[in-house]
């Protein structure tokens, strides 16, 4: 015990110490979702006068990302795995990018020397009693960005959770020490609306007893586990969640003990919530965090029986093709794992892969079922790959149909108000000598 401790103490130094060692032109990975170490990217920022072309990689943060400010263009640029909040602006702004990748792949680009990392800036709770530091609520990418980063500056904050799985580094590892105590910022998921309710619905009925389920977070992921209350022995394996797993876990719903990868294990990459879910992971056995690489192959998805994959979009055409990470060719948010958990689902036994959204935004003025995707948008999941799509309407299976029978389908659970111009948009796509409506779709189950 005593070599650690004397490791740990001899890399003691401060936040603005430690980011002496970053250089200009190199690459700055920092921490993602709530654990992104606030100090020393206040610390990273105060360097900025001497600095020239930093690229900061991550994806989602919470929390302030001010290296995006325009003060700072020339000096560090953020290269976005995943656009969120706190970075859209720059990157729709052109002061930042963004990087079109299956998250199961990212870490694959670190590892293989594609994308290596100068420094990764990482935050950890505080050691256990054999000098290993837990990750905490975000193992995702960061760990194998920890583990390959040519250095590695660690901040020490004794509010993050210490969890359980391939989720830790070890003081040995470690460059510089910062210990530096914050809250952990917390996400709001939104107001969960009677639309979202009535998703759920639709959604609860495609999971069955026994199921393993991959949910987000937002209003629809909430509404949904809300839903499944009265469900038995459901299992976890997950990218991330939030606080509406936890209700599930106590009330008996979730008990991982059908599962058939992992049983009696909620598997996980990340979480994102409020201080209640970062305490209920502190210690907690039941929860196994897997970095990225693991939790989103579809390989690794596909051997849980009856998986299912909840997944949102921006918007869906009359084809069946999904996008969700950006409006027209303006970027919006990312890949993440939608496409790893459709395939995934898609070869389980059992298996159900789901794309769940609102059939209109913008208060009703807009219909998310459109006839063809807007110019320039990005085709996040193919329309090969597309199963179940579901709105407040119903749900709909589009896996082995025609695009004719497709486009009749979808326009099933469009909102009322525009299904006549999709109908006429349909006869003018997909039909020549054939009218519009003849050779119906069938049984949409």
């Amino acid at each position: 015990m005593g070599l650690w401790i004397s490791q740990y103490q001899g890399r003691l130094t401060s936040a603005e110490e430690a980011l002496e060692a970053l250089e200009s032109g190199q690459r700055v990975f920092i921490h993602m979702g709530a654990a992104a170490p606030q100090a020393l990217i206040r610390a990273m920022c105060a360097h900025a006068g001497r600095l020239r072309n930093v690229e900061v990689l991550h994806c989602i943060t919470l929390g302030p990302a001010p290296y995006t400010e325009p003060q700072y263009e020339g000096i560090f640029r953020h290269n976005s795995l995943f656009t969120a909040a706190n970075t859209r602006r720059a990157v729709q702004e052109g002061r930042a990018d963004y990087i079109p990748v299956f998250l199961h792949e990212i870490e694959g680009l670190f590892t293989s020397g594609a994308m290596p990392i100068d420094l990764a800036l990482i935050q950890t709770a505080p050691p256990d009693n054999h000098g290993w530091l837990s990750l905490g609520p975000g193992i995702e990418i960061s760990l194998t960005a920890a583990r390959t980063a040519r250095r590695l500056i660690v901040q020490v904050n004794r509010n993050m959770p210490r969890t359980f799985g391939d989720a830790a580094v070890h003081v040995s590892q470690v460059h510089a020490i910062v210990e530096a105590d914050e809250p952990l910022p917390e996400f709001d998921q939104g107001e969960v609306t009677d639309i979202h309710r009535a998703i759920a619905g639709h959604v609860a009925e495609l999971v069955p007893d026994g199921a393993t389920i991959q949910v987000g977070v937002g209003g629809i992921p909430e509404a949904v586990l809300q839903r499944l209350r009265d469900h038995k022995d459901l299992g976890v394996h997950t990218e991330m969640f939030s606080d509406g797993l936890i209700p599930l876990i106590e009330c008996g719903a979730v008990t991982n003990k059908a599962k058939t990868l992992l049983p009696n294990k909620a598997v996980v990459s990340f979480v994102l919530g409020s201080k209640s879910v970062y305490d209920y992971l502190h210690d907690n056995p039941l929860f196994e965090f897997r970095p990225n690489s693991f939790v989103n192959d579809p390989y690794v998805i596909a051997q849980n029986d009856r998986m299912v994959a909840i997944n949102s979009a921006l918007e869906v055409d009359l084809g069946g093709q999904v996008c969700s990470d950006s409006i027209g060719p303006v970027p919006f948010s990312g890949f993440g794992g939608q496409v790893d958990f459709i395939r995934g689902a898609a070869r389980s036994k059992g298996g159900a892969p789901v794309i769940a959204l609102p059939s209109t935004a913008k208060g009703g003025t807009v219909s998310r079922i459109v006839p063809t995707l807007k110019p320039g948008a990005g085709v996040v999941t193919s329309r090969a790959d597309v199963h179940w799509v579901v709105t407040e309407y119903g749900a709909v299976n589009l896996h082995g149909r025609n695009l004719r029978e497709r486009a009749a389908l979808l326009i099933s659970i469009a909102h009322p108000a525009f299904r006549e111009d999709l109908e006429k948009a349909a006869a003018t796509l997909f039909t020549t000598r054939r009218s519009w409506g003849q050779g119906g779709a069938g049984d949409s189950r």
